[in-house]
């Protein structure tokens, strides 16, 4: 079993859910979970994790936590050697996901409200990974500037998903095919 697959066994989506939305948790769709934000579709965060290719022990941003699963199966991911930050612009879909990561005991992740006209965590700055789940129209010079030299950054940018390698002051992009998020602000 690869560790993409063990994360989504040991991690499952149906924790991070509304209760209204639970017994829709197999569903390979986005879910609403209020305030217009959405639970990603399970084929997709299971390519943009593959992407990003997490190694334990890695500092990782998850940028658009919402529910707090990505964050949680990015810390499974890293193991307790391993630092993820998890930020949300939304404060109440920030305090429920903070709860809900809270609960699966991954003390070495944590989820906390984005600040406004920020993108990611700059002072904690720099990341071995971003994870972005939320669309911009053009790739934020702030997100690749808190990328560590070798880091790896997925996010889906106009409609198409990226994968953003830092060497040095090189960037690598690659396209990885078509994909609809909520917006990024």
């Amino acid at each position: 079993m690869d560790s993409v697959a063990g994360a989504f066994e040991a991690v499952p989506r149906v924790g991070f859910l509304p209760s209204r939305q639970r017994r829709r948790a197999a569903y390979d769709g986005p879910l609403p979970i209020g305030d217009g934000q959405t639970n990603s579709q399970p084929h997709t965060v299971r390519a943009m994790l593959e992407l990003l290719d997490v190694r334990p022990g890695q500092r990782v941003l998850d940028v658009g936590a919402g529910s707090g699963w990505t964050t949680a199966l990015l810390a499974h991911l890293t193991g307790r050697d391993g630092t993820v930050k998890g930020v949300e612009l939304v404060p109440r879909i920030a305090q429920w996901g903070k709860e809900n990561l809270d609960s699966h005991q991954m003390p070495w992740a944590t989820i906390e409200l984005a600040e406004p006209g920020v993108l990611g965590l700059p002072r904690q700055a720099p990341y071995d990974r971003i994870l972005v789940s939320a669309e911009p129209p053009a790739l934020p010079d702030e997100l690749v500037a808190q990328l560590a030299d070798d880091g790896r950054m997925v996010i889906p940018v106009a409609g198409v998903m990226l994968l953003v390698v830092k060497q040095g002051d090189d960037l690598q992009v690659s396209r990885h095919g078509y994909y609809r998020f909520v917006p990024l602000r």
